[in-house]
């Protein structure tokens, strides 16, 4: 597979026309690309553009609904319930953790929660709005069922991320992983590149460790069996029922408190049938905010000057990368292999634009 680096300014240009073409407002495109590039910038290309595929799929069948708008089902002065209708996943989501965070700062907590929702890229570009906010933001997903349980042989939970972001110098500490050994978006990019999965990443229809993402992933969207390993892999001894009941407290929190559609149910590839959890925290309620973070900067600065293993000369802190990450691909462009370039070059095609106009030396 070939990977060519394209500019991140002719990127953003091209992916927001194809969601105004769509029927999409020049606002909206504008937040949904956003979200889809800081998955891109940050390194995580299996929920970057490399996802535009499966938007394009699930508005062309109609579920993502361009058209609907969120239901407010309840409320009180620190929570709100929405349901989501269909609405592309970015926008809500960005519009139910700004409620968060409008309640967090008129009552120092605010929790929102919907069902009925798309996918909407990474948790953590929810998280790190209220961040941005000087406040801690929390959020969550369920999914269609990707995960086997500790022991068993079908999909019954979803990826399943929690993400956290709180406000330190001189890097934010931002935390954003699934609560399985890796994501769906990860498989699909081994496919793409034809290559063999790590041992302990995922399992067959019979629950025994699986090399074939394409195998895996048919079997995931057949219900044939088999799935990902939830994060510690496929026995306690390593940890397996730690990330499986993490998977559990994702699910109380997103579609249990929802009223949504829990994983082993959700339809379609999640689209239209997920739900969300918001939370943003102002943690001056604890005491002085500036102290409060500045005790987390100097745990952060203390874990990356300890003492670091042999052959090893550093140590990150959650979200180091991602800013280094950004730093690269925002000089050199963005990596991108040449089949979702090619999935791209269709869909602008399909909507009367042309690639090349846009990404031309």
């Amino acid at each position: 597979m070939v990977y060519s680096r394209l500019d991140v300014k002719k990127v953003r240009r091209y992916i927001e026309d194809i969601f105004q073409k769509r029927g999409f407002t020049e606002t909206e495109s504008k937040d949904i690309t956003d979200v889809l590039l800081m998955a891109d910038l940050y390194g995580i290309e299996s929920h970057g553009i490399h996802r535009m595929i499966r938007y394009h799929a699930a508005i062309e069948e109609g579920s993502i609904d361009l058209n609907a708008h969120p239901k407010l089902v309840c409320e009180t002065p620190i929570s709100a319930v929405f349901d989501a209708h269909k609405t592309m996943g970015q926008i809500v989501s960005k519009m139910g953790m700004n409620l968060a965070i409008e309640k967090a700062k008129k009552c120092g907590f605010g929790i929102v929660v919907m069902r009925g929702a798309s996918h909407y890229g990474i948790a953590g570009y929810y998280a790190k709005m209220a961040a941005e906010q000087d406040m801690i933001g929390i959020c969550m997903t369920n999914t269609e069922a990707i995960a086997i349980p500790t022991y068993g042989k079908k999909a019954m939970l979803g990826t399943s991320p929690i993400a956290l972001c709180m406000p330190a110098d001189p890097i934010d500490f931002w935390f954003d992983a699934a609560t399985t050994v890796v994501t769906r978006g990860k498989l699909e990019v081994y496919g793409k590149k034809e290559a063999p999965l790590p041992q302990g990443w995922a399992a067959d229809e019979t629950g025994a460790d699986c090399a074939d993402a394409s195998r895996v992933l048919q079997n995931i969207i057949g219900k044939l069996g088999g799935g990902i390993f939830p994060l510690g892999g496929c026995s306690e001894e390593s940890g397996s029922h730690k990330g499986y009941g993490l998977g559990i407290i994702v699910e109380l929190f997103t579609a249990i408190l929802a009223g949504g559609t829990t994983s082993p149910h959700v339809k379609n590839g999640g689209n239209a049938d997920c739900s969300f959890c918001f939370m943003a925290l102002d943690y001056g309620i604890c005491g002085d905010k500036a102290e409060i973070k500045a005790n987390m900067s100097t745990l952060l600065r203390e874990l990356r000057e300890s003492p670091k293993a042999d052959g090893h000369d550093r140590i990150y802190t959650h979200g180091e990368k991602e800013m280094e990450s950004m730093r690269d691909k925002l000089e050199n462009g963005i990596p991108v292999n040449d089949k979702t370039i090619a999935e791209l070059r269709a869909i602008g095609a399909q909507l009367g634009l042309d690639y090349d106009d846009y990404f031309a030396q």
